[in-house]
């Protein structure tokens, strides 16, 4: 009778462990990740990437943060009466398969009082935080003042 049972309840985790692995998920992709070199002593910088959710489930992603700077948030330029102001974004949602492009003039992300001066040729480390709990490394090349992400 134990064995029945023991055999029972083996075949139960198993079955269940592989619904696990069935279960829908977003998986968020960063590519082209860059930030412009600032003058010396700015006190604002921008990151800009292609973000991509290369999974089967819908993402949410919650907020972005960097050792590098004391404070990063996820904005959006917006025309206002003719006007150009930035607002800050509390998310961007990205369905299975869709892409939402960080770039000057757009969404981007609003990186805020450095730590450190960052020069052409660093890399950045930024962290990607999404609503399900997931967090995502990744790294932003940083670009001379005259170049753009295209060179």
């Amino acid at each position: 009778m134990r064995r029945l049972i023991g055999g029972w309840v083996a075949l139960m985790v198993a079955l269940f462990g592989a619904a696990g692995v069935a279960q829908a998920a977003g998986k968020l992709g960063v590519t082209d990740a860059w930030i412009r070199e600032a003058p010396p002593g700015a006190s604002m910088l921008a990151g800009y990437a292609t973000l991509t959710n290369t999974g089967d489930a819908p993402i949410t992603l919650l907020t972005v943060q960097s050792d590098v700077f004391r404070m990063a948030s996820l904005h959006e330029t917006v025309i206002d009466n003719g006007i150009s102001k930035m607002r800050e974004l509390h998310r961007i949602e990205l369905a299975p398969g869709a892409s939402v492009s960080l770039k000057p003039g757009g969404k981007h992300l609003m990186l805020m009082q450095p730590r450190q001066e960052v020069h052409a040729g660093d890399k950045v480390e930024m962290l990607f935080l999404l609503v399900d709990g997931t967090r995502l490394e990744t790294y932003f090349d940083v670009v001379a003042a005259s170049a753009s992400a295209d060179d």
